[in-house]
């Protein structure tokens, strides 16, 4: 990548990412937004064969919006600002695409999992419905180890912060990991539920956060699936450790319920949902220290 391309990049995605402190931290929770970045720096939009709505397809639009009001209620949140698109922060941090830059790739290199076969690693060859973001040819294996660098590892290190400041105030730290999801799979177009939660088939936080969290989604009178079609992702995986006081799940949301999937517009249906979500927030935080009341305790 030429220089005056890479400090043009860097500068258009200063800061990459935003994380927002309350004034006072007075709860547990920890709120991220990685694929709701919607910052696409000039000189990707200028190589990728699909114009900039197409590649859209792949964002998790406005959900860092949805959750803002989360500092409010005394949580901080980090939200990414380079798109998926660009760089999936919720993959390990090598998952790299042999289609894309080669087979001579190096061995620490994870080029066979299921979401680089898919299309989906850490620097993603397709869109969410399958369409191929760059045009035929292979690019420098330095382009990944660049985005790698400048982007996910400052993200990751400013993630794990978060918890590890919040598990040292409260003696453990909840991690929602907020995401939405088109309204309908390939499959037949079948429709998808409203809202589906993943705790890695409850190996990444206490069994009564994800009972809860149905519960009381349910009770807002939505349709929830528990890890189907989505267990959680790396974020999910990678700092979900129950046993270590760090309880992580994924939320996602059907995009059918706030936002027009052609235009990437909020529908009516958005401040619905943005009032429910609140509802649902406060109504977590709440019941988060009945839940974890044993860690504090043991912090104390």
């Amino acid at each position: 990548m030429p220089e005056h391309e890479r400090r043009s990049i860097l500068a258009e995605l200063t800061p990459p990412f935003t994380v927002v402190k309350p004034a006072v931290q007075t709860s547990p929770l920890v709120v991220c937004s990685p694929h709701s970045g919607r910052v696409y720096p000039k000189a990707f939009l200028a190589k990728s064969r699909l114009d900039p709505l197409t590649l859209r397809k792949s964002e998790d639009c406005f959900v860092d919006e949805i959750f803002a009001h989360t500092v409010d209620l005394g949580a901080p949140m980090i939200a990414a600002r380079f798109p998926r698109a660009y760089l999936d922060v919720n993959r390990e941090p090598y998952e790299i695409d042999p289609q894309l830059f080669g087979r001579s790739l190096p061995d620490w290199v994870n080029s066979q999992s299921v979401r680089v076969v898919g299309g989906l690693g850490t620097i993603a060859r397709i869109v969410a419905d399958g369409e191929e973001i760059y045009p035929p040819g292979l690019m420098p294996l330095e382009v990944a180890l660049q985005r790698v660098e400048k982007l996910y590892i400052p993200f990751h290190d400013a993630l794990l912060s978060l918890i590890e400041e919040t598990r040292q105030i409260f003696g453990y730290a909840v991690l929602l990991d907020c995401h939405s999801m088109p309204s309908s799979s390939g499959h037949a177009h079948a429709q998808r539920p409203d809202f589906v939660l993943g705790d890695r088939y409850g190996a990444s936080c206490d069994p009564r956060l994800t009972r809860f969290l149905k519960d009381a989604i349910t009770g807002l009178g939505y349709d929830v699936h528990l890890n189907r079609p989505y267990a959680g992702g790396y974020i999910t995986e990678h700092y979900g450790k129950p046993t270590l006081g760090v309880h992580t799940i994924q939320l996602e949301i059907n995009r059918g319920l706030y936002l027009n999937e052609h235009r990437m517009t909020a529908t009516a249906g958005y401040y619905e949902l943005e009032r429910n979500i609140a509802l649902l927030t406060t109504r977590l935080l709440a019941k988060i220290p009945v839940i974890f009341e044993r860690y504090a305790a043991a912090a104390e």
